[in-house]
């Protein structure tokens, strides 16, 4: 493949994956915002001590088959049909042992109500085993024109059913039925969109292939989820739900730039990255244009909201909330740099080396386990300090073996990405300085966010960022 050919489906690639995540998160995020003005950091909490079941029962459903798939080269519909039917298996038996455990998940938080919700929202699960392969044949063609529309319809419908059952004193009902409306569209969407069919075979020597490369990513995956939920876990046990409440929410709002902007590019990557996988010295270049494009554009839109975090949650949901932007000025040091752990990991993935990928997940959460049982004592803030600390600490484990790979080591990165730290925090720096001088909250984050635009895009400029070009180029080509 040709790097003209390669630059011109990953540039279709990213467009329509931007158009589908952020018209879909975007106006999920809207949603979001406006159930928020309605429902109670409570209603939002309870949903919060589900969601470690819901996102575990995603990673053992998907069990690393997706990537597998996108991964092989020769793939055929054996394959497909053979994962196909493998994954409703598993959502089947899954669901079946959430509404099984869902009193002893009631009786673990010491809330009753909990039970008939988890048996309620699992029903996801199945929903989501039966579109696996569809999602994974749409990326592999870098097809997300058509995943964007289904998604984008989904999230309507959803909305306006979750934002009337709010209006009307649903309370917590009102999110989990959106959640089922939206998960339940999407994959009839997707089965009247997607031309594959599954044929009535299941191949035991095609499940061992895809398996043997999976299995390591089903791991790997289960333990990243368990992680990244256990907060949720240890919140909602020692916490009151209202806390948790005000967490998920600030974890939703530093996830919304980093996780969305990340996802568009890692669905990208990964299938490009795979197409020029044996050739090394290109793969090197790409894979170091992907983290330098990613970063320009995550690390200061990170920053900003941290500076800004005050007047834009007391604007958006209101001083019931306040608690919340405390806690998303800190979570967005964190989330900053989600976006190279996650192209790091693809390059592994993109290399075959699942077994790496467990290894660094197993070591990564054996340190991140001892910064929490270190900071629960001190509180939930300091919790949110530990994730920093964790996160720089994980970010040297995963450039190890990438430097081991390909020569692409912490230190290389770094460098890569050296002018587009500095430039970040000074704009970080510049929102500070002139907060305290400005009345009001809705001038401030209008005047900071304005301020925080020019100042960075002036410099990149000025400067001649190579990313800041990039950039510029895709938005003319498109």
């Amino acid at each position: 493949m040709t790097k003209k050919t390669l630059k011109k489906q990953a540039v279709s690639g990213i467009i329509w994956s931007s158009i589908e995540r952020f018209s879909v998160q975007g106006l999920q995020f809207i949603i979001m915002i406006i159930m928020a003005r309605i429902l109670s950091p409570r209603d939002y909490g309870l949903v919060g001590m589900l969601t470690i079941f819901i996102a575990i029962s995603q990673s053992l459903i998907d069990s690393g088959f997706s990537q597998a798939l996108i991964r092989k080269q020769n793939r055929t519909n054996i394959d497909n049909s053979t994962v196909f039917f493998f994954n409703i298996l598993i959502g089947i038996i899954l669901y079946v042992i959430f509404f099984l455990i869902a009193p002893y998940v009631s009786l673990f938080y010491h809330t009753t109500e909990l039970t008939l919700l988890m048996r309620v929202i699992s029903i996801g699960v199945i929903f989501n085993s039966l579109a696996i392969v569809q999602r994974a044949l749409f990326t592999i063609d870098l097809n997300f024109k058509i995943q964007a529309k289904a998604s984008l319809t989904a999230t309507i419908i959803s909305g306006i059913i979750g934002i009337t059952m709010a209006y009307k004193g649903y309370g917590v009902w009102s999110i989990v039925i959106q959640q089922l409306v939206n998960l339940g569209c999407n994959t009839v969407l997707l089965w009247i969109l997607a031309q594959w069919r599954p044929i009535l075979v299941f191949s035991q020597k095609s499940f061992n292939e895809l398996f043997s490369f999976g299995s390591k990513l089903l791991a790997s995956g289960l333990l990243d989820t368990i992680y990244r939920n256990i907060y949720l876990i240890v919140i909602g046990k020692f916490f009151s739900a209202s806390t948790l409440g005000y967490y998920t929410r600030s974890q939703q709002f530093s996830d919304f730039p980093s996780a969305n902007l990340t996802g568009i590019m890692q669905r990208v990557t990964y299938p490009v990255l795979c197409k020029i996988q044996n050739n090394n010295e290109q793969l090197a270049n790409v894979y170091r244009k992907f983290i330098r494009v990613s970063a320009f554009v995550i690390f200061p839109l990170m920053l900003g909201l941290s500076a800004v975090s005050k007047p834009f949650i007391i604007i958006i949901l209101k001083e019931q909330w306040i608690f919340s932007a405390t806690l998303l000025q800190i979570l967005c040091f964190s989330g900053m740099w989600y976006p190279i752990h996650a192209i790091n990991l693809s390059l592994l993935q993109v290399k075959g080396r699942s077994d790496l990928i467990l290894k660094i997940e197993i070591i990564k959460k054996i340190n991140g386990i001892i910064i929490l049982c270190i900071t629960i004592p001190l509180g939930l803030i300091s919790m949110c300090y530990g994730q920093i600390i964790s996160c720089i600490i994980s970010l040297f484990i995963n450039t190890y073996y990438t430097g081991k790979l390909l020569k692409l080591g912490f230190i290389k990165q770094i460098k890569d990405l050296s002018h587009i730290i500095v430039l970040s925090f000074s704009m970080w720096g510049l929102i500070h300085i002139i907060v305290p001088y400005i009345n009001g909250y809705i001038n401030q984050l209008i005047i900071c966010i304005c301020t925080g635009i020019i100042y960075y895009l002036g410099i990149a400029y000025i400067f001649k960022f190579s990313e800041f070009k990039e950039l510029i180029s895709i938005i003319r080509k498109k």
